[in-house]
Protein backbone atom coordinates (compact mmCIF):
# COMPACT_ATOMS: atom_id res chain seq x y z
CA UNK A 1 0.00 0.00 0.00
CA UNK A 2 2.93 2.69 0.79
CA UNK A 3 4.16 1.63 -3.04
CA UNK A 4 0.74 2.57 -4.29
CA UNK A 5 0.87 5.55 -2.24
CA UNK A 6 4.13 6.79 -3.32
CA UNK A 7 3.28 6.36 -6.80
CA UNK A 8 0.28 8.05 -6.36
CA UNK A 9 2.16 11.66 -5.34
CA UNK A 10 4.57 11.12 -7.77
CA UNK A 11 1.61 11.49 -10.30
CA UNK A 12 -0.19 14.81 -8.46
CA UNK A 13 3.20 16.86 -9.01
CA UNK A 14 3.37 15.86 -12.39
CA UNK A 15 -0.65 16.48 -13.76
CA UNK A 16 -3.69 16.38 -11.38
CA UNK A 17 -5.70 13.11 -12.41
CA UNK A 18 -9.18 13.96 -14.88
CA UNK A 19 -12.47 13.36 -13.09
CA UNK A 20 -13.50 10.69 -15.58
CA UNK A 21 -10.12 8.78 -14.21
CA UNK A 22 -10.98 8.92 -10.11
CA UNK A 23 -11.69 5.77 -7.95
CA UNK A 24 -11.73 5.22 -4.72
CA UNK A 25 -8.27 5.58 -3.81
CA UNK A 26 -8.34 9.43 -4.35
CA UNK A 27 -9.59 9.77 -0.92
CA UNK A 28 -6.56 8.54 0.40
CA UNK A 29 -4.91 10.94 -1.80
CA UNK A 30 -6.53 13.81 -0.60
CA UNK A 31 -5.55 13.08 3.24
CA UNK A 32 -2.01 14.08 2.25
CA UNK A 33 -1.68 17.79 3.88
CA UNK A 34 0.11 19.30 1.04
CA UNK A 35 -2.01 18.38 -1.56
CA UNK A 36 -5.05 19.49 0.17
CA UNK A 37 -3.30 22.76 0.84
CA UNK A 38 -2.15 23.67 -2.76
CA UNK A 39 -5.92 22.59 -3.40
CA UNK A 40 -7.36 25.06 -1.42
CA UNK A 41 -5.00 27.77 -2.39
CA UNK A 42 -5.78 27.12 -6.19
CA UNK A 43 -9.71 27.44 -5.22
CA UNK A 44 -9.32 30.52 -3.39
CA UNK A 45 -6.67 32.24 -5.45
CA UNK A 46 -5.45 34.03 -2.75
CA UNK A 47 -1.67 33.27 -2.93
CA UNK A 48 -1.65 34.65 -6.94
CA UNK A 49 -2.18 37.82 -8.77
CA UNK A 50 -5.53 38.13 -10.53
CA UNK A 51 -3.56 38.10 -13.80
CA UNK A 52 -1.16 34.57 -12.89
CA UNK A 53 -4.60 33.09 -12.07
CA UNK A 54 -6.55 33.88 -15.48
CA UNK A 55 -3.43 32.96 -17.19
CA UNK A 56 -3.25 29.54 -15.10
CA UNK A 57 -6.63 29.35 -16.02
CA UNK A 58 -6.38 28.38 -19.48
CA UNK A 59 -3.24 25.96 -19.16
CA UNK A 60 -2.13 23.91 -16.51
CA UNK A 61 -1.12 24.97 -13.28
CA UNK A 62 1.92 23.64 -11.18
CA UNK A 63 1.97 22.16 -7.52
CA UNK A 64 -0.52 18.96 -7.95
CA UNK A 65 -3.47 21.47 -8.99
CA UNK A 66 -6.48 20.71 -11.46
CA UNK A 67 -5.67 21.54 -14.94
CA UNK A 68 -8.60 24.07 -16.04
CA UNK A 69 -9.20 23.16 -19.64
CA UNK A 70 -12.66 24.68 -21.14
CA UNK A 71 -14.36 21.60 -20.00
CA UNK A 72 -13.27 21.81 -16.91
CA UNK A 73 -13.95 24.90 -15.81
CA UNK A 74 -13.62 25.70 -12.19
CA UNK A 75 -16.71 27.08 -11.09
CA UNK A 76 -15.12 28.33 -7.60
CA UNK A 77 -12.41 30.36 -9.61
CA UNK A 78 -14.73 31.70 -12.19
CA UNK A 79 -17.33 32.94 -9.57
CA UNK A 80 -14.63 35.07 -7.70
CA UNK A 81 -13.49 36.24 -11.25
CA UNK A 82 -16.93 37.16 -12.55
CA UNK A 83 -17.60 39.24 -9.54
CA UNK A 84 -14.57 41.11 -9.58
CA UNK A 85 -14.56 42.21 -13.59
CA UNK A 86 -18.37 43.12 -12.75
CA UNK A 87 -17.22 45.83 -10.47
CA UNK A 88 -14.37 47.09 -11.93
CA UNK A 89 -17.06 47.82 -14.96
CA UNK A 90 -19.45 49.64 -13.04
CA UNK A 91 -17.22 51.08 -10.78
CA UNK A 92 -19.78 49.76 -7.74
CA UNK A 93 -18.99 47.61 -5.03
CA UNK A 94 -20.66 44.29 -6.01
CA UNK A 95 -21.59 41.23 -3.73
CA UNK A 96 -18.66 38.59 -4.23
CA UNK A 97 -19.45 34.82 -2.80
CA UNK A 98 -16.48 33.40 -2.03
CA UNK A 99 -15.55 29.62 -2.72
CA UNK A 100 -16.50 27.32 -0.25
CA UNK A 101 -13.40 25.41 1.36
CA UNK A 102 -14.08 22.13 1.17
CA UNK A 103 -10.46 21.17 2.46
CA UNK A 104 -12.02 21.85 5.83
CA UNK A 105 -15.08 19.72 5.26
CA UNK A 106 -12.77 16.90 3.56
CA UNK A 107 -13.42 15.97 -0.19
CA UNK A 108 -16.74 13.99 -1.09
CA UNK A 109 -15.56 10.13 -0.95
CA UNK A 110 -18.24 9.17 -3.61
CA UNK A 111 -17.65 7.12 -6.97
CA UNK A 112 -21.18 8.19 -8.41
CA UNK A 113 -21.53 11.01 -10.49
CA UNK A 114 -24.17 12.54 -8.22
CA UNK A 115 -21.30 12.65 -5.32
CA UNK A 116 -19.01 14.58 -7.55
CA UNK A 117 -21.78 17.02 -9.42
CA UNK A 118 -23.07 18.51 -6.15
CA UNK A 119 -20.19 20.88 -4.87
CA UNK A 120 -20.06 22.01 -9.10
CA UNK A 121 -24.12 22.30 -8.74
CA UNK A 122 -24.03 24.50 -5.40
CA UNK A 123 -21.50 26.81 -6.97
CA UNK A 124 -22.63 27.57 -10.37
CA UNK A 125 -26.02 28.24 -9.02
CA UNK A 126 -23.96 31.02 -6.70
CA UNK A 127 -22.52 32.53 -9.94
CA UNK A 128 -26.04 32.95 -11.28
CA UNK A 129 -26.78 34.72 -8.41
CA UNK A 130 -24.35 37.15 -8.34
CA UNK A 131 -25.09 37.68 -12.09
CA UNK A 132 -28.60 38.54 -11.17
CA UNK A 133 -27.52 40.59 -8.46
CA UNK A 134 -25.40 42.82 -11.46
CA UNK A 135 -27.63 42.07 -14.20
CA UNK A 136 -31.38 41.27 -14.77
CA UNK A 137 -32.49 37.46 -15.11
CA UNK A 138 -34.05 38.60 -18.92
CA UNK A 139 -32.41 41.00 -20.81
CA UNK A 140 -34.77 43.46 -22.94
CA UNK A 141 -35.20 42.86 -26.62
CA UNK A 142 -33.18 45.07 -28.91
CA UNK A 143 -34.03 48.54 -28.82
CA UNK A 144 -35.99 49.48 -32.57
CA UNK A 145 -33.78 51.36 -34.45
CA UNK A 146 -35.93 54.15 -35.93
CA UNK A 147 -33.20 55.42 -38.63
CA UNK A 148 -29.60 54.29 -39.54
CA UNK A 149 -26.93 56.18 -40.88
CA UNK A 150 -23.96 54.57 -42.53
CA UNK A 151 -25.25 51.01 -40.91
CA UNK A 152 -25.26 52.74 -37.81
CA UNK A 153 -28.74 52.68 -35.66
CA UNK A 154 -30.69 55.39 -33.94
CA UNK A 155 -32.84 53.63 -31.55
CA UNK A 156 -35.98 54.63 -30.45
CA UNK A 157 -34.80 55.05 -27.37
CA UNK A 158 -32.12 57.26 -28.50
CA UNK A 159 -35.11 59.35 -29.69
CA UNK A 160 -37.14 59.31 -27.04
CA UNK A 161 -34.29 60.42 -24.78
CA UNK A 162 -33.42 63.22 -26.87
CA UNK A 163 -37.04 64.20 -27.03
CA UNK A 164 -37.56 64.04 -23.46
CA UNK A 165 -34.79 66.67 -23.05
CA UNK A 166 -36.32 69.23 -25.64
CA UNK A 167 -39.24 69.84 -24.72
CA UNK A 168 -39.94 66.60 -22.99
CA UNK A 169 -41.33 68.49 -19.79
CA UNK A 170 -43.63 70.66 -21.32
CA UNK A 171 -45.26 67.92 -23.40
CA UNK A 172 -45.77 65.34 -20.62
CA UNK A 173 -47.08 68.31 -18.61
CA UNK A 174 -49.88 68.39 -21.12
CA UNK A 175 -50.39 65.41 -21.04
CA UNK A 176 -51.02 65.14 -17.42
CA UNK A 177 -53.42 67.89 -17.44
CA UNK A 178 -55.21 66.46 -20.22
CA UNK A 179 -55.16 63.06 -17.89
CA UNK A 180 -57.05 65.15 -14.69
CA UNK A 181 -59.38 66.64 -17.01
CA UNK A 182 -60.83 63.44 -18.76
CA UNK A 183 -60.63 61.64 -15.17
CA UNK A 184 -62.66 64.64 -14.10
CA UNK A 185 -65.02 65.22 -16.96
CA UNK A 186 -65.75 60.86 -16.62
CA UNK A 187 -66.58 61.66 -12.91
CA UNK A 188 -69.15 64.86 -13.94
CA UNK A 189 -70.28 62.13 -17.15
CA UNK A 190 -69.46 64.78 -19.38
CA UNK A 191 -69.42 63.90 -22.96
CA UNK A 192 -68.24 65.95 -26.16
CA UNK A 193 -70.26 64.40 -29.68
CA UNK A 194 -69.15 64.96 -33.04
CA UNK A 195 -72.08 67.63 -33.50
CA UNK A 196 -71.09 69.31 -30.33
CA UNK A 197 -67.73 69.84 -32.40
CA UNK A 198 -68.68 70.45 -36.11
CA UNK A 199 -71.04 73.10 -34.07
CA UNK A 200 -68.46 74.32 -32.92
CA UNK A 201 -66.54 74.59 -35.93
CA UNK A 202 -69.23 76.18 -37.78
CA UNK A 203 -70.43 78.77 -35.63
CA UNK A 204 -66.58 79.85 -34.27
CA UNK A 205 -63.72 79.10 -36.53
CA UNK A 206 -65.60 79.31 -40.04
CA UNK A 207 -67.51 82.03 -38.81
CA UNK A 208 -63.81 83.73 -38.33
CA UNK A 209 -62.23 82.92 -41.30
CA UNK A 210 -64.82 83.38 -43.59
CA UNK A 211 -64.84 79.94 -45.22
CA UNK A 212 -64.12 76.11 -44.66
CA UNK A 213 -61.46 76.83 -47.49
CA UNK A 214 -59.96 79.56 -45.56
CA UNK A 215 -59.75 77.84 -42.32
CA UNK A 216 -58.12 74.72 -43.90
CA UNK A 217 -55.50 77.41 -45.54
CA UNK A 218 -55.03 78.86 -41.72
CA UNK A 219 -54.54 75.38 -40.68
CA UNK A 220 -51.79 74.08 -42.49
CA UNK A 221 -49.58 77.48 -42.06
CA UNK A 222 -50.03 76.74 -38.55
CA UNK A 223 -48.90 72.92 -39.59
CA UNK A 224 -52.04 71.61 -38.16
CA UNK A 225 -54.35 69.23 -39.33
CA UNK A 226 -58.60 69.86 -39.13
CA UNK A 227 -58.05 66.20 -37.10
CA UNK A 228 -56.02 68.22 -34.60
CA UNK A 229 -58.44 70.89 -34.57
CA UNK A 230 -61.26 69.00 -33.51
CA UNK A 231 -59.26 67.29 -31.00
CA UNK A 232 -58.20 70.62 -29.30
CA UNK A 233 -61.88 71.81 -29.86
CA UNK A 234 -63.10 68.85 -28.01
CA UNK A 235 -60.87 69.16 -25.12
CA UNK A 236 -62.00 72.85 -24.80
CA UNK A 237 -65.75 72.09 -24.65
CA UNK A 238 -64.57 69.94 -21.88
CA UNK A 239 -62.73 72.48 -19.84
CA UNK A 240 -65.31 74.43 -20.74
CA UNK A 241 -68.63 72.06 -19.26
CA UNK A 242 -66.47 71.62 -16.60
CA UNK A 243 -65.90 75.01 -15.48
CA UNK A 244 -68.75 76.67 -16.78
CA UNK A 245 -70.74 76.17 -13.58
CA UNK A 246 -68.58 78.47 -11.84
CA UNK A 247 -69.07 81.24 -14.32
CA UNK A 248 -70.92 84.02 -14.08
CA UNK A 249 -71.93 86.89 -17.12
CA UNK A 250 -74.22 89.51 -16.97
CA UNK A 251 -76.44 90.82 -19.77
CA UNK A 252 -74.50 94.30 -18.86
CA UNK A 253 -71.37 92.56 -19.71
CA UNK A 254 -72.83 91.33 -22.94
CA UNK A 255 -74.55 94.48 -23.77
CA UNK A 256 -70.60 96.17 -22.52
CA UNK A 257 -69.02 94.02 -25.46
CA UNK A 258 -71.36 94.47 -28.59
CA UNK A 259 -71.32 97.97 -28.25
CA UNK A 260 -66.73 98.08 -27.96
CA UNK A 261 -67.01 95.50 -30.77
CA UNK A 262 -70.09 96.54 -32.87
CA UNK A 263 -68.61 96.96 -35.99
CA UNK A 264 -66.98 93.22 -35.53
CA UNK A 265 -70.50 91.71 -35.63
CA UNK A 266 -71.33 93.83 -38.42
CA UNK A 267 -71.37 91.21 -42.17
CA UNK A 268 -70.38 92.53 -45.25
CA UNK A 269 -71.14 92.08 -48.32
CA UNK A 270 -70.01 88.27 -49.21
CA UNK A 271 -70.27 86.45 -52.68
CA UNK A 272 -69.53 82.31 -53.16
CA UNK A 273 -67.97 81.41 -56.29
CA UNK A 274 -66.70 78.68 -58.19
CA UNK A 275 -63.62 78.53 -60.38
CA UNK A 276 -61.39 76.86 -63.22
CA UNK A 277 -58.35 77.33 -63.44
CA UNK A 278 -56.07 77.33 -66.77
CA UNK A 279 -52.71 78.17 -68.36
CA UNK A 280 -54.10 80.41 -71.28
CA UNK A 281 -56.56 82.71 -72.33
CA UNK A 282 -57.46 80.39 -75.49
CA UNK A 283 -58.18 77.56 -72.59
CA UNK A 284 -60.27 79.67 -70.69
CA UNK A 285 -62.43 80.82 -73.78
CA UNK A 286 -62.80 77.37 -75.05
CA UNK A 287 -64.20 76.70 -71.27
CA UNK A 288 -66.37 79.55 -71.39
CA UNK A 289 -67.81 78.08 -75.09
CA UNK A 290 -68.21 74.48 -73.26
CA UNK A 291 -70.43 76.53 -70.22
CA UNK A 292 -72.53 78.52 -72.90
CA UNK A 293 -73.09 75.08 -75.26
CA UNK A 294 -74.61 73.58 -71.73
CA UNK A 295 -71.44 71.66 -70.26
CA UNK A 296 -71.54 71.31 -66.31
CA UNK A 297 -69.34 73.92 -64.39
CA UNK A 298 -68.53 71.39 -61.65
CA UNK A 299 -67.32 68.46 -64.05
CA UNK A 300 -65.88 71.12 -66.07
CA UNK A 301 -63.99 72.14 -63.22
CA UNK A 302 -62.84 68.34 -62.02
CA UNK A 303 -61.59 67.40 -65.19
CA UNK A 304 -59.42 70.59 -66.40
CA UNK A 305 -59.03 72.67 -63.32
CA UNK A 306 -55.52 73.28 -62.32
CA UNK A 307 -56.38 74.46 -58.61
CA UNK A 308 -55.78 71.20 -57.09
CA UNK A 309 -57.26 73.02 -53.72
CA UNK A 310 -60.86 73.29 -55.14
CA UNK A 311 -60.85 71.13 -58.30
CA UNK A 312 -62.40 68.00 -56.66
CA UNK A 313 -64.84 70.13 -55.47
CA UNK A 314 -66.19 71.28 -58.38
CA UNK A 315 -64.10 74.40 -58.25
CA UNK A 316 -66.25 75.75 -54.86
CA UNK A 317 -63.92 78.38 -52.87
CA UNK A 318 -66.93 78.98 -50.52
CA UNK A 319 -67.84 82.83 -49.75
CA UNK A 320 -65.47 85.48 -49.39
CA UNK A 321 -65.50 89.02 -48.64
CA UNK A 322 -63.58 91.53 -50.19
CA UNK A 323 -60.05 91.84 -49.34
CA UNK A 324 -60.04 87.79 -48.80
CA UNK A 325 -58.75 87.37 -52.40
CA UNK A 326 -57.30 88.32 -55.64
CA UNK A 327 -58.05 92.02 -56.59
CA UNK A 328 -58.58 90.80 -60.23
CA UNK A 329 -60.71 87.59 -58.90
CA UNK A 330 -62.85 90.13 -56.35
CA UNK A 331 -63.35 92.50 -59.12
CA UNK A 332 -64.79 90.48 -61.47
CA UNK A 333 -66.91 88.13 -58.73
CA UNK A 334 -68.88 91.34 -57.26
CA UNK A 335 -69.93 92.55 -60.64
CA UNK A 336 -71.90 88.90 -61.40
CA UNK A 337 -75.32 88.36 -60.16
CA UNK A 338 -75.44 84.56 -58.88
CA UNK A 339 -75.26 82.41 -61.71
CA UNK A 340 -73.35 84.39 -64.21
CA UNK A 341 -69.92 83.31 -65.74
CA UNK A 342 -67.38 85.51 -66.24
CA UNK A 343 -64.81 86.40 -68.81
CA UNK A 344 -61.24 84.91 -68.78
CA UNK A 345 -59.90 86.78 -65.61
CA UNK A 346 -55.91 86.94 -65.52
CA UNK A 347 -54.75 85.89 -62.19
CA UNK A 348 -50.96 85.15 -60.47
CA UNK A 349 -51.55 81.50 -61.21
CA UNK A 350 -52.98 81.64 -64.97
CA UNK A 351 -56.64 82.59 -66.04
CA UNK A 352 -59.55 81.62 -64.36
CA UNK A 353 -63.31 81.36 -65.30
CA UNK A 354 -65.74 82.13 -62.13
CA UNK A 355 -68.94 81.32 -61.68
CA UNK A 356 -70.88 83.04 -58.58
CA UNK A 357 -73.13 80.69 -56.99
CA UNK A 358 -74.95 82.88 -53.88
CA UNK A 359 -74.52 86.16 -52.82
CA UNK A 360 -75.26 87.31 -49.45
CA UNK A 361 -75.75 91.62 -48.61
CA UNK A 362 -74.16 93.63 -45.99
CA UNK A 363 -76.21 93.04 -42.59
CA UNK A 364 -75.86 95.26 -39.71
CA UNK A 365 -75.95 92.95 -36.21
CA UNK A 366 -78.07 93.58 -33.51
CA UNK A 367 -77.79 92.87 -30.14
CA UNK A 368 -80.55 90.11 -30.35
CA UNK A 369 -78.80 88.17 -32.69
CA UNK A 370 -75.37 88.20 -31.33
CA UNK A 371 -76.14 87.72 -27.37
CA UNK A 372 -75.63 84.39 -27.37
CA UNK A 373 -72.66 84.77 -28.95
CA UNK A 374 -71.35 87.00 -26.89
CA UNK A 375 -72.19 85.33 -24.17
CA UNK A 376 -70.12 81.93 -24.95
CA UNK A 377 -67.02 84.19 -25.81
CA UNK A 378 -67.22 85.62 -22.09
CA UNK A 379 -67.56 82.13 -21.12
CA UNK A 380 -64.48 80.79 -22.75
CA UNK A 381 -62.65 83.60 -21.65
CA UNK A 382 -63.50 83.29 -18.42
CA UNK A 383 -62.99 79.45 -18.58
CA UNK A 384 -59.27 80.49 -20.04
CA UNK A 385 -58.75 82.71 -17.00
CA UNK A 386 -60.11 79.93 -14.34
CA UNK A 387 -58.27 76.65 -15.39
CA UNK A 388 -54.86 77.77 -14.35
CA UNK A 389 -55.53 77.52 -10.33
CA UNK A 390 -58.31 74.99 -10.92
CA UNK A 391 -55.58 72.33 -12.78
CA UNK A 392 -53.32 73.26 -9.82
CA UNK A 393 -56.04 72.37 -7.28
CA UNK A 394 -56.70 68.91 -9.04
CA UNK A 395 -52.41 68.53 -8.96
CA UNK A 396 -52.89 69.39 -4.99
CA UNK A 397 -55.75 66.29 -4.58
CA UNK A 398 -54.16 63.88 -7.04
CA UNK A 399 -51.47 61.20 -6.45
CA UNK A 400 -49.21 62.03 -9.73
CA UNK A 401 -45.66 60.88 -10.58
CA UNK A 402 -43.54 62.64 -13.24
CA UNK A 403 -40.03 60.72 -13.96
CA UNK A 404 -38.63 63.84 -16.06
CA UNK A 405 -39.57 66.25 -13.46
CA UNK A 406 -38.65 64.27 -10.43
CA UNK A 407 -35.48 63.57 -12.36
CA UNK A 408 -34.03 66.99 -12.80
CA UNK A 409 -35.16 67.86 -9.06
CA UNK A 410 -32.82 65.56 -8.10
CA UNK A 411 -30.26 66.25 -9.91
CA UNK A 412 -30.59 69.92 -9.33
CA UNK A 413 -30.68 69.31 -5.39
CA UNK A 414 -27.57 67.41 -5.60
Amino acid sequence: MEDKEKKELEAADEAAPRPEDETAETAETAKTADTADKAEGQARGADEPAGQREQEGEGQTTGGAVELTKAEYDPALGLQHTAEDAGGRDGGDVPVMEAEDFSEQGTPVQTSNGGKLWPIVSLVLAVLLVVVLIKPPFAAKKAEAVATVNGVEITKDQLYNKMAAQGGEQVLSGMIDQELIDQEAKKQNITITDADIDAEIKDTYIAQFGSEEALKQALVQYGMTMDNLRSEIANQLKLTKLLEPQVKVTDDQIKQMFETYKESFNTPEQVRASIILVKTEDEAKNIIKQLNGGADFAELAKSKSLDTATKDKGGDIDFFARGQQETAIEDAAFKLAKGEISDPVKTSGGYQVIKVTDRKEAHTATLAEEKEKIRKMLVSQQVSQMSDAWLQNLHSKSKITNTLTDANGAAAAQ
